[in-house]
């Protein structure tokens, strides 16, 4: 048999099923496997990853990519967050409304030590509103009932001038050690509340990034994998594993960007609406130009409103597992227990995809139920909250392609409204997973230029560098990192020009590590 070097393996962790896949070299797909989730989660990765490895050799494998639910659970359900200091550089200007204000109140417990305004910030030119308050942020971090796990700073407009959280940061770490340090000119956009509410999230969410990358670590030392870990983020790339150690709420929405990128993988289409139904939820984006689209909102998490870059997504609460009630289909879902549940399965609780086998859209189980008028007015049901959900993710008029994937794709009927046809790609239930596995890395930086075309050129290119040098620390190979996007937003009701910038770079994985030859 012939050597096979340079083999990628992407895990997909989802509400109902985890999902692993083997790429070659050239992207073909070597195993795929789909196991339960588990309750906490770290074992249903292990038993993937041994299915793999029972097809693929250990020591071909380079690299293992792994996008994950753990922080998006972690939020959702208020559990395993750090306690902060959240520090705002802001006063005079920002007393109106106070850090963390309109947070559920279990949330604001789970994550804060405590919250301060100090004095400093700037203007969205770069003028300072007023001086940093440097003995403010030391007697703050010196008061507090306990000693923070992390320290959140975000100040007013610091991604247009980052000097103020910088001096922030270096006081916590005199003051407090080897603390973790989320500063929010590296995390959200312009708006300060909703990148407040990012950045201390991030904070929150440290202790969860390390055990979720000591519990991947481990299964890999487990099985003798030498490969470089990879995780998944919101915007369909990667990141290494100290970037997620240090950004972790970037890992929230990986599993639609998966989904979408996978999807693009497997039909070579780069311009299409994605639907990915799974066992408990449908998500429906859309991808363009190869990569998610990114909400142009700011993306509610929580119970909050963040500014961080997020997929654009539409969610519906609809799925395999989807329990069927009189007059109803979920928002109830039997999730990983669908096959100890529904009826096609021996069990005795109905669920759509009962349905769907009963009006023979799909052949799962030992059996069909009886086609009842609850399960087919389920089915209809299912139809208009589908195409209800494709017309909330269109953005402009006319028909678009359609791409299905996900183990629950089979509920998607043969004809949707605004759809000019549905592609239904070959190992379309492990997309997710083969979507972590052909992501590239990626790099972003975001900034206000004022002046005109001319001044705003040479910023652009000192953007573009930066960018590319952000994803080359990701893990992406320096000679191939290229610059994807390049968005202009022009500020209104200003005196003098001023536009938003965002630069982004992706580009492959660098060269693997070397390998043993057998």
């Amino acid at each position: 048999m012939p050597e096979r070097l340079g083999l990628r393996i992407g895990i997909d962790v989802g509400g109902t099923n985890t999902d692993a896949v083997a790429l070659d070299a050239t992207g073909a797909l070597l195993a795929k496997v789909k196991v339960l989730t588990t309750p906490e989660v770290t074992s249903g990765i292990t038993e993937a990853l041994a299915s793999i490895l029972q097809v693929v050799e250990s020591s071909e494998v380079t690299h293992v990519m792994l996008g994950t639910t753990h922080a998006t659970n972690a939020v959702l359900e208020r559990r395993d967050l750090r306690r902060v200091a959240v520090i705002r550089i802001g006063s005079p200007a920002t007393h109106a409304v106070k850090p963390l204000f309109g947070w559920p109140g279990d949330l604001r417990t789970a994550a804060s030590a405590g919250e301060t305004i100090v004095g400093g910030g700037f203007e969205f030119d770069g003028r300072e509103i007023a001086p940093f308050d440097a003995d403010a942020v030391r007697r703050f971090l010196g008061e507090l009932p306990e000693r923070p796990k992390g320290v959140a700073i975000i100040g007013v407009f610091s991604p247009v001038n980052a000097d103020h959280e910088s001096a922030a940061a270096d006081i916590a770490r005199e003051m407090l050690g080897d603390v973790d340090v989320s500063s929010s000119h590296e995390i959200g956009s312009i708006g300060l509340l909703e990148r407040e509410n990012a950045t201390v999230l991030n904070a929150a969410l440290h202790d969860v990034a390390r055990k979720v990358a000591g519990a991947l670590t481990a299964a890999l030392q487990e099985h003798g994998l030498k490969a470089t870990a990879l995780f998944a983020q919101n915007d369909g790339t990667l990141m290494s594993l100290g970037q997620v150690l240090h950004f972790p709420v970037l890992t929230i929405g990986s599993g639609p960007s998966n989904s979408i990128r996978g999807a693009a993988h497997l039909t070579g289409i780069d311009d299409a609406l994605v639907m990915d139904v799974g066992g408990t939820s449908t998500d429906i984006g859309a991808i363009t130009g190869g990569f998610p689209r990114e909400s142009a909102a700011g993306t509610d998490i929580g119970g909050v409103p963040t500014n961080f870059r997020m997929p654009d997504i539409v969610t519906l609460a609809l799925g395999g597992g989807s329990i069927v009630g009189d007059h109803a289909v979920g928002p109830r879902s039997v999730g990983y227990r669908l096959t100890e549940e529904a009826l096609v399965f021996g069990g005795s609780t109905p669920t759509l995809t009962d349905a769907a086998v009963a009006a023979g859209r799909a052949a799962i189980g030992t059996g069909a139920p009886d086609l009842t008028e609850t399960l087919a007015e389920a089915v209809r049901t299912a139809d208009e909250m589908f195409a209800d959900g494709i017309d909330r993710a269109k953005t402009a008029k006319g028909d678009r392609p359609l791409i299905a994937v996900g183990g629950g794709s089979v509920l998607v009927p043969d004809r949707l409204p605004g759809i000019s046809r549905i592609h239904r790609p070959e190992n379309y239930e492990v997309a997710n997973a083969i979507g972590a596995a052909v992501a590239e890395v990626g790099g972003q930086v975001e900034q206000i230029i004022h002046g005109d075309l001319d001044r705003r050129r040479p910023e652009i290119e000192r953007l573009s560098d930066e960018a590319r040098d952000r994803a080359v620390k990701a893990g992406a190979d320096p000679a191939t990192v290229k610059i994807v996007d390049i968005e202009e937003v022009p500020l209104a009701y200003l005196t003098s020009p001023a536009v938003r910038v965002r630069v982004r770079a992706a580009g492959p994985m660098a060269g693997p590590p070397r390998i043993t030859q057998r």
